[in-house]
């Protein structure tokens, strides 16, 4: 019994050292992030892993371009659209988080409603009719997220797209670093310069030269205002940039722009 109980406690000691030792390794790179430019990000090399292996092939675009070479139009519109409050809190808007809780709850609460009609009508059905008959597929939870910027960027520089209680406590322990250690500034100039905004198309830059063949410099009010409203859904967008929604919603996160503070 006190052998089990030994060989217990030292597992659970493994197990805390191997915690703070991980928290120490995200530690020193968020560091090292304040004067280098990161390289790459973990969301970006499994991006990478998908088209060699998928496609045989990987299409690339991406260049680094330093904060004051990105067009303050472009920062404003991401910022009205991705994060209000961006320059204002430390991280995470608890308040938003909340909201998207309780609207991801009921979204499942209607889709299992709607999955269980389509159950319902299946087994009415008569035995031969079922057997040749077209099954639905399975309706899924429209899930909308509450995160921040500096969440966004914590996901995107060292997580996977898992969705559980240990990977968002980890996220939420990176984004306190990030906040602590860098400034705004240069949490949104990493947060732009590494973004997916299409298949293969890797920050601001990139977007700006792939949608518009200008440098992300130049960027003009209408221009930035469509790439920020692609940011949630890039694959999906880049396929009609120029669709009646695009446009739409980049003309009500082109009137919110003039009252964006930036970092």
């Amino acid at each position: 019994m006190k052998a089990s109980l030994a060989t217990i406690g030292r597992l659970i000691a493994l197990l805390i050292i191997s915690g703070l030792a991980l928290q120490l390794y995200f530690v020193a790179r968020v560091g090292l992030m304040a004067v280098l430019d990161p390289q790459s990000t973990t969301f970006q090399r499994s991006e990478a892993w998908r088209l060699a292996t998928e496609k045989h092939e990987i299409l690339w675009s991406q260049q680094w371009v330093p904060y004051a070479q990105i067009s303050p139009q472009l920062k404003r519109a991401v910022i009205a659209s991705e994060d209000a409050g961006f320059s204002e809190h430390s991280g995470v808007e608890w308040d938003a988080l909340e909201k998207a809780w309780e609207r991801n709850q009921k979204s499942e609460v209607r889709t299992e409603k709607i999955n269980e009609q389509i159950e319902r009508r299946l087994q009415k059905l008569p035995p031969a009719k079922a057997a040749v008959a077209k099954v639905p597929a399975r309706a899924e939870p429209k899930v909308v997220g509450g995160s921040t910027i500096t969440q966004q960027l914590a996901k995107n520089l060292f997580l996977g797209s898992e969705r559980n209680l240990v990977r968002k406590g980890q996220e939420f322990l990176i984004t306190f670093m990030l906040e602590a250690m860098l400034s705004k500034q240069r949490i949104l100039e990493i947060y732009l310069n590494s973004v997916e905004w299409g298949e293969g198309v890797f920050g601001a830059e990139a977007a700006a030269r792939h949608y518009f063949h200008v440098s992300a410099g130049a960027l003009g009010s209408s221009q930035a205002a469509q790439l920020a409203v692609m940011l949630p859904a890039p694959k999906r967008f880049e396929k009609r940039p120029g669709s009646a929604y695009v446009i739409g919603r980049a003309g009500t996160v082109a009137a919110r722009m003039g009252g964006v503070e930036l970092p």
